[in-house]
C-alpha cells in the first residue's frame, strides 16, 4: 500500500501546488491559458473556456501559464489588464506564494492526521525515546557481515513481544538489553508473545564490539575515537512507545513537528548546495561516502522508501515541506524568485532588469534539473538500502 500512497501523494502534491496558482489567478481575474501536469511532449489535453488542461510525458512537475508572468511575453492589448504584471503587489504575492502555501498546509494536515490516528513517539524525561518490548524489526545479518543474526536464525518476527529471557520476566526494553549484552556467546531461550501465543525461541547470542556509553554519551579515547567494549548481540529493534494526544492536543504537536522539519529542510538544501560537486564526483568513481550524508532523491526513490501507511504519510509531509522551502528560495525561476521581483518593484518603484537575472536563473534551473537527473540515476543504480 505504501508505494501506491506515495505515487498518489506525489501526483496530488503537484496538482495542488499548481491548483493554488491557478485558483488564485482566476480569483483575481488573471488569464490562465494552460494548466498541465508534467513537462515535455503533450500526451492529452482538453480546452475549457480560455484554459487548456492536459498531461505531458515527463511526470516530474507541472505548470500553470498565467499571461504576463514571463516578462518577455507579448500580450494582446485587450488582455493587458488581465496580466500578472498589471496586478498590484498583494495580488502577485498571493498568486506566486499560493503554491508554496499549499505544500505547508498539506504537510501540517498530514502530520496532524498521522499523530491523531497513530499517535506520536513517546520520550522519557531525559529526551530519549521510550522503547517497548515489542519488536519493530529483525536484523537479517550481523553488523559488517553477511552472517545471519541470532534473532533471524531463531525465527524471531516483527510484532513479537518479548515476555521472558531464560525464564526470567522481561517487562522493559532495558531488561532485555542488559540480558542480551551480558550473555554474549551463551545459549539462551527468548520467550515471546506472538498473536496471543507464547513461543520459546532458542538462540546463541554472538559477541560484537559496541561503543562504550556513559551518562548517555559515547566515551572517547585520547585520539578522539570511541572506546569499544564487547557485548552480546541478538539482532532486533524495539518498537517505540506512543503517546496519543488526540485531535486537539495534536495541533501544537504538529506545528512543532512542522517547524523542526522546516529547519531540517533548510539545512538539507544547504548541504545539497555545498555538497553538489562531491555528489557529481561520486557518480564518476569518487568518494561514495558523501551519499551517506547528502544525496538527491527522485520520485523513484521515494516510492522505494514507501512502507506502512503511517511512515509513508509522514514522508509525504516531509517532501511537501522540502519542496515548499525550495520553492521559497528568492531566485528565478522558482516561485520565490517571482515574489522577490514583485517585492523589488514595490519597494523601489522600478522594474528590475530581468535580462541581468537570466544567467542566475539558468544556473538555478541547471542545478535543479541536475539534482533531479542524479536522483533518478542513484535511485535506479544505487538505491537506498
Amino acid at each position: 500500500m505504501g508505494p501506491a500512497i506515495m505515487i498518489i501523494g506525489l501526483v496530488l502534491m503537484i496538482v495542488i501546488h499548481e491548483g493554488g496558482h491557478f485558483v488564485a489567478a482566476k480569483m483575481f481575474g488573471m488569464k490562465a491559458t494552460e494548466a498541465f501536469f508534467g513537462f515535455g511532449p503533450k500526451i492529452w489535453s482538453m480546452k475549457k473556456g480560455e484554459t487548456e488542461y492536459g498531461v505531458k510525458a515527463i511526470p516530474f512537475g507541472g505548470y500553470v501559464r498565467i499571461i504576463g508572468m514571463n516578462p518577455f511575453e507579448e500580450i494582446d492589448a485587450d488582455d493587458e489588464h488581465r496580466t500578472y504584471r498589471a496586478a498590484p503587489f498583494w495580488k502577485k504575492t498571493v498568486v506566486v506564494l499560493a503554491g508554496i502555501l499549499s505544500h505547508f498546509v498539506v504537510a501540517l494536515l498530514l502530520l496532524w492526521f498521522v499523530g491523531t490516528v497513530w499517535g506520536t513517539v513517546a520520550f522519557n524525561d531525559d529526551g530519549s525515546v521510550v522503547r517497548t518490548t515489542t519488536i519493530a524489526a529483525v536484523s537479517k545479518t550481523l553488523p559488517g557481515s553477511s552472517e545471519p543474526t541470532p534473532a533471524a536464525l531463531a525465527g524471531t518476527m516483527a510484532d513479537d513481544t518479548i515476555v521472558a529471557a531464560d525464564g526470567d520476566p522481561i517487562t522493559t526494553w532495558d531488561d532485555f538489553s542488559v540480558f542480551a549484552e551480558s550473555n554474549g556467546g551463551n545459549d539462551v531461550v527468548i520467550t515471546v508473545d506472538r498473536d496471543g501465543q507464547s513461543i520459546d525461541l532458542f538462540a546463541t547470542l554472538v559477541v560484537i564490539e559496541k561503543p562504550l556509553v556513559m551518562d548517555g554519551q559515547i566515551v572517547l579515547d585520547d585520539d578522539g575515537e570511541p572506546v569499544m567494549r564487547e557485548a552480546g548481540f541478538y539482532g532486533i529493534t524495539p518498537t517505540p512507545g506512543r503517546d496519543y494526544p488526540g485531535p486537539f492536543g495534536m495541533i501544537p504537536v504538529a506545528i512543532g513537528q512542522f517547524s523542526e522539519a522546516v529547519v531540517q529542510s533548510l539545512n538539507g538544501l544547504w548541504q545539497l548546495i555545498i555538497g553538489f560537486p562531491s555528489v557529481v564526483l561520486s557518480l564518476f568513481g569518487g568518494n561514495d561516502e558523501i551519499l551517506e550524508t547528502v544525496r538527491p532523491i527522485s520520485p523513484i526513490g521515494l516510492v522505494q522508501l514507501a512502507g506502512p501507511a503511517e511512515s509513508t504519510l509522514q514522508l509525504l509531509a516531509l517532501v511537501n515541506i522540502f519542496v515548499g522551502v525550495l520553492n521559497f528560495v528568492p531566485l528565478y525561476p522558482l516561485d520565490g524568485g517571482h515574489f522577490a521581483v514583485a517585492a523589488y518593484e514595490k519597494i523601489t518603484g522600478k522594474e528590475p532588469n530581468v535580462q541581468k537575472l537570466l544567467p542566475l536563473a539558468a544556473v538555478v534551473f541547471v542545478f535543479i534539473v541536475s539534482l533531479g537527473l542524479m536522483g533518478v540515476y542513484l535511485d535506479i543504480f544505487r538505491p537506498i538500502q
